[in-house]
Parts: structure tokens; sequence; C-alpha cells
């Protein structure tokens, strides 16, 4: 069953509600993982969503903050949502499609700007996050398993705008790129968007400090996909959505898309 999907940090559902339309209607991912929905699970527009026939879903949400959710026109049943660290936060759900495809969505917390666990607290709860992930898959080795989300981390030199000037900036700090490199090594992880875009700048994430984003393009790859050793060479055409990120009242984060032939 070949589904392609995508994986997007919204920064609002509900604000960005017909954004999120219009991507299902234009580009009609088969599955939509979305993060930082930063709604309750009942306040989620699903209604606007199966409109375009994507009626099911499985998530995790809390008020103004945090949040994930698997949008999906094909049918999926939850089968674990974490909460890694104890943090007491909505930051992974994951959910079972009728072939099998365990799917896990992830928003690991952003760290602050202090990349420093004594001074600020933000970073360390980052970092513990991370090493219960690492340790959870440790634990639970996955097969036929996707993981996608806003990982917050943007690990090689080609996925910055300047490696060098971003190496003491959280989300490219090296302890960072460490701690989700055990994470990948735990779960024996292969990275979809690079297996099939090797080489070159890529990115998903541009700030909103910046009035000319597009032009300036100082961007970083913060979105993954990655597929478990036994799928990995099942996926195909990565692609990131960088016009979405010129949409109206976008978020700052761009889709990143996959299709998987399972």
């Amino acid at each position: 069953m070949p589904f392609t999907l995508a994986t997007w940090n919204i920064n609002s559902v509900r604000l960005r509600a017909d954004i999120v339309a219009r991507l299902l209607r234009e580009d009609a991912p088969d599955v939509l993982c979305l993060q930082e929905c930063k709604s309750p699970v009942d306040k989620i527009p699903l209604d606007v969503f199966a409109a375009q026939g994507y009626r099911h879903m499985v998530a995790r949400g809390q008020k103004g903050y945090n949040g994930v959710a698997i949008i999906s026109s094909l049918p999926v049943e939850e089968v674990a949502a974490e909460d890694f660290a104890d943090l007491g936060h909505a930051r992974h759900i994951a959910g079972r499609l009728e072939n099998g495809t365990v799917i896990h969505n992830f928003y690991v917390p952003a760290g602050g700007d202090v990349p420093d666990r004594d001074a600020n607290e933000k970073f360390g709860q980052k970092l513990d996050y991370l090493t219960a992930m690492r340790d959870w898959f440790s634990a639970n080795k996955p097969e036929k398993q996707i993981l996608v989300g806003d990982l917050n981390i943007a690990p090689g030199e080609e996925d910055v705008w300047s490696h060098k000037q971003l190496l003491k900036i959280v989300s490219h700090t090296p302890i960072e790129v460490d701690h989700l490199g055990q994470v990948q090594e735990a779960g024996g992880w292969i990275d979809v968007t690079r297996k099939d875009i090797p080489d070159g700048k890529l990115y998903s994430w541009w700030s909103y400090r910046s009035p000319n984003w597009d032009s300036s393009d100082k961007g970083r790859r913060l979105d993954h996909i990655w597929a478990s050793a036994d799928i990995a060479n099942a996926s195909h055409s990565s692609r990131i959505h960088r016009d979405a990120r010129g949409w109206e009242k976008p978020s700052d984060h761009a889709p990143v898309f996959a299709t998987f032939d399972l």
C-alpha cells in the first residue's frame, strides 16, 4: 500500500486551519502529522479537515502549548502517547495504519536560548527528553515504523545556513546533535530526507524575525522523517514544501514529505 506522509509544525492548528486545509487539498498527503497544535484535542477543527476527506485523527493536546496530531485519510488507531522525561507536555503520539505501519509524531522541546542546562532549565529539559527517547527506542526496537516531527535540531552542516555561526546557537550545538544521534542510533533509524536528498543545503524553518526570509534564506532543517531500517528502502520522493512558508499567515516551518511503498 503506497502512501504519502507529511509532517508540519503548524504553530496553532486553529489559527492556521485554512492553510492546513489548503495543503490537504493541493498536495493530498494520505497522512499529515502536525506539531505545536496549541489546542485541546476536542478543539482541533477536524470537521474542516474531514471536508477534505481526512476523517481520522489521533492526538494529544493542551491549551495554548505543545500538542501533536496525526490526521489521516486512512484509518489509524492510537498505539502510544509517551510523556518522555515526565514533563507533563503533549509532545508524542503514535498511530498504526491498517497495513501495520506505526507512525510516531514528536515535538521535541525547543530548549530556550542559552545552550547551558545549568543556566537554562529548558535546555536541560530538551536534553533529558532526547535521552528518554533514546532509552525508550533502545528498549522498544522499531520495526515497520516511521518517526516524524519537529525535532528542533538541525544535525548536519548542510542543515543550517552557517555551520560555524550556529555552533553555539540552540538547535545546532554539538551536545544537541550528539543527543539526537543517540536517538537515531538506538532505534536504527534512517533519515529518509537525507537518504533521498543527500547533498546540498536543506531547510524546513525560517525565523519570523526575518521579514525577508526567502531572499536571506537563513534557514535550518528542524523537521524530520525517519524510518526503521527494515522499511527505509521503501521510501522515496522526499521534499520540503518551501512555498508553504510564504502562504498567508504562515507557520515558520514548512511541511516535509515522503512516500512509502509498503
